[in-house]
């Protein structure tokens, strides 16, 4: 399997998901092997999740073997959607922009050169500006295009208002683009990078019983087996509590809002608290709370100020997000931004605040958040 230059391993076997081969986890696709074919993978996870990858890195991936498989599934959209052909019968791709290649090399060389030409085929339309904003979109089809984008270290979505037209040999010159990230009022504090990930936050280190070693002192170390199953043991006795000027969102802020497993077939949501103390408070201002979330899963982010126990929070998001980013072993999925008004008179001067984050559904263990980046802005000045 080769996804990226730092996720190419050998792969254990389809019959290593067998009874007697392979344990099943918590859903089908992940096993624990126990009596593989190959010895080396004895009690590593084998899961397919974790050889998932964000679409704008995805720009190769592929199987390499000697009987080669064809690039079909029902998985998505259904069977009937799914091309039928013939032996010898000639085909074309028509849903994309998605480009299938096929290479090959002789018996006894190198496998990984098939990686490397690979590599040198892709093409996609999206870029990264340079460090002075300029950029550069070639080869894009015929058609009428939108522009979006985002900037790192700042909330929102950019998008042209103005509708781009692609045709043959065209070479348009956008001019400047400028991006005004929504803003109220000054920063008070803040929790995160706003880079739509949860990447800087804590990742626990995995059970010993559940891993995969190609992750062992890896980078995306998010994608070991089990993770979410660690907030319980890091906080037994109640939920994450986070003291703006004192915790280290690097150390203690877990990368996900998961339920809490409280018996073998029952979860319940799990209430965060944000502490801070205030030199001053505007009473009649409006304070503004940014929660700029990574992923949701079947998730409802709810907001209280200052006492947890109010029936009605401050905002409600509603039930949102399909993601399943922790099941597959993301670190972010769709993005959601909420800007959230907080009316001073809840606020306490010269006193203890607490901004409560609560996850309330809990059906099932996969239901969660993840965050991108927490601020809470003072009135505009």
């Amino acid at each position: 399997m080769a996804v990226a230059d730092n996720r190419q391993r050998f792969m254990p076997l389809p019959d290593d998901r067998l009874s007697g081969r392979g344990q099943p986890l918590a859903y089908p696709e992940a096993v624990r092997l126990v009596n593989p074919v190959e010895p080396e993978f004895k009690g590593e996870v084998d899961d397919k999740y974790q050889y998932s990858c964000e679409n704008k890195d995805l720009r190769v991936h592929g199987w390499i073997c000697m009987d080669p498989p064809m690039f079909l599934s029902a998985h998505y959209a259904g069977d009937d959607l799914v091309p039928k052909f013939e032996q010898g019968e000639a085909w074309k791709k028509v849903f994309g922009p998605v480009f299938i290649y096929l290479n090959s090399v002789m018996s006894g060389d190198d496998p990984l050169v098939l990686w490397e030409d690979a590599k040198i085929q892709d093409y996609q339309f999206w870029m990264k500006t340079d460090e002075n904003g300029y950029f550069s979109i070639n080869d894009v089809l015929t058609g009428n295009y939108n522009l979006y984008a985002w900037v790192p270290g700042f909330i929102g979505d950019y998008r042209n208002d103005v509708s781009i037209t692609i045709t043959p040999g065209c070479d348009i010159d956008l001019g400047d683009l400028v991006y005004e990230p929504p803003r109220d009022g000054p920063t008070i504090w803040e929790i995160g990078i706003p880079d739509r990930s949860a990447a800087e936050f804590y990742v626990p280190d995995p059970d010993p019983n559940y891993i995969n070693k190609l992750f062992i002192n890896h980078p995306d170390r998010f994608r070991q087996y089990g993770l979410w199953e660690k907030y319980a043991e890091l906080y037994p006795n109640g939920d994450l509590v986070y003291t703006v000027g004192i915790s280290d969102y690097k150390e203690d802020w877990f990368f996900a809002q998961v339920t809490r497993k409280i018996n073998d077939n029952t979860y319940q949501g799990t209430t965060w608290q944000i502490k801070f103390k205030l030199d001053n408070v505007d009473q009649k201002g409006n304070y503004k709370l940014r929660v700029a979330v990574a992923s949701a899963t079947l998730a409802e982010l709810q907001v209280r100020v200052n006492d947890p126990n109010t029936n009605r929070p401050v905002f409600s998001s509603g039930l949102i997000g399909r993601d399943n980013a922790v099941a597959r072993h993301g670190i972010h999925g769709l993005y959601w931004l909420y800007s959230v008004d907080i009316l001073g008179a809840l606020l306490v001067q010269e006193g203890d605040n607490t901004i409560y984050l609560t996850q309330p559904r809990s059906q099932s263990p996969w239901q969660n958040l993840m965050y991108d980046y927490i601020r809470l802005e003072g009135p505009p000045i």
